[in-house]
């Protein structure tokens, strides 16, 4: 005798049967993990100010005093300055690596939008990159640069960074549930990133051929600190074209930016239903 047990019962899904209730869901773990990152501490959300600025008079101090490589860039401490804080973001943001892990007791035993887990990590990013930008605005304001309607470049330039970053999270926090690799292979690159990408130094102030910088521009960091560069802080730097070596160039670095959000996003709505099982 056959015993019909009727279709099977899917998994959780990637985003929920409600965007409301997957953006809410997503604010609340943003929201509670900003304030849990400095519950206790006494200095609280000044951590997060402080941070970046420890990193930046460490590398300003090398890079204008030994090495010398933005004596010839205008505006070099407010340049310096401003990669790092985008850099930063972009860290953090990509360390939702281990995020859907690291929640594997909510996981197992909560029905919910799994994608909030990753998203929730960048919007956490986000909230410190808002603070640290105030701090580089203010720094630029104190240095000489001046306002300017180019500075509504910023917004679209953080926007893109962060579809970047949220691909990526997404992407590497699904894989690094069944691929444990993923996580310290990921530091590496972030280390080699840091250097390939012009945030301690100028693209064009680079002692290489056309063709090097060509590449450098490939990639979409590189192409994005660039641009805020030329919008933000100096109008006599190159743009992100100029650097490129053209505008069309540029369809690269966006290819590249598009692909990481569709992969990470196709990624992690497949693997989705399976995250509680194979956790």
């Amino acid at each position: 005798m056959s015993v019909e047990l009727g279709p099977a019962i899917p998994g959780p899904s990637a985003l929920g049967g409600s965007p409301r209730r997957f953006v809410y869901l997503a604010l609340t773990l943003a929201v509670t993990e900003f304030k849990l990152r400095f519950f206790g501490s006494a200095l609280g959300y000044l951590w997060q100010l402080v941070r970046p600025l420890m990193l930046f008079g460490v590398l300003y101090l090398v890079f204008t005093q030994f090495v010398k490589v933005g004596g010839r860039v205008p505006f070099y401490p407010v340049v310096l300055l401003g990669n790092i804080v985008l850099f930063t973001f972009f860290q953090e943001g990509t360390g939702a690596v281990g995020s859907v892990v690291d929640r594997e007791s909510l996981v197992r035993k909560i029905h919910f939008p799994r994608m909030a887990i990753p998203v929730s990590v960048v919007l956490t990013a986000g909230f410190n990159l808002v603070l640290n930008l105030c701090v580089v605005m203010i720094f630029a304001l104190a240095s000489g640069v001046h306002p300017r309607w180019s500075w509504l470049q910023a917004p679209v330039l953080v926007a893109l960074l962060a579809v970047l970053v949220l691909g990526l999270a997404m992407l590497l926090s699904a894989l690094y549930v069944r691929y444990r690799d993923i996580k310290p292979i990921w530091e590496v690159v972030l280390q080699a990133l840091f250097y390939a990408t012009p945030v301690i130094y100028a693209v064009e102030a680079l002692g290489v051929s056309d063709r090097i910088r060509e590449l450098i521009m490939m990639n979409p960091i590189a192409a994005i600190l660039e641009q805020f560069r030329h919008a933000v802080i100096d109008p006599g730097a190159p743009t992100a074209a100029e650097a490129a070596g053209g505008t069309l160039h540029l369809l690269v670095p966006l290819g590249v930016l598009v692909a990481a959000f569709v992969v990470g996003y196709r990624v992690f709505d497949r693997a989705a239903p399976r995250i509680a099982e194979e956790l």
